[in-house]
């Protein structure tokens, strides 16, 4: 199949190496944008029971 696939990794701000760390919470909005591809815009969701 083609196409494209596009890894960003952690966002900034987040994640193990900050003292404490830092985790993604319920509710934090993650953008990803490129030129002339457009915004992706997810909101962090609690995982299911």
């Amino acid at each position: 199949v083609p196409g494209d696939v596009i890894v960003t990794g952690t966002p900034t701000g987040a994640g193990a190496r900050f003292e404490p760390p830092r985790w993604l919470v319920p509710g934090d909005v993650i953008e990803v944008e490129a030129d002339g591809i457009g915004l992706l815009r997810n909101t962090v969701v609690d995982e299911a029971p």
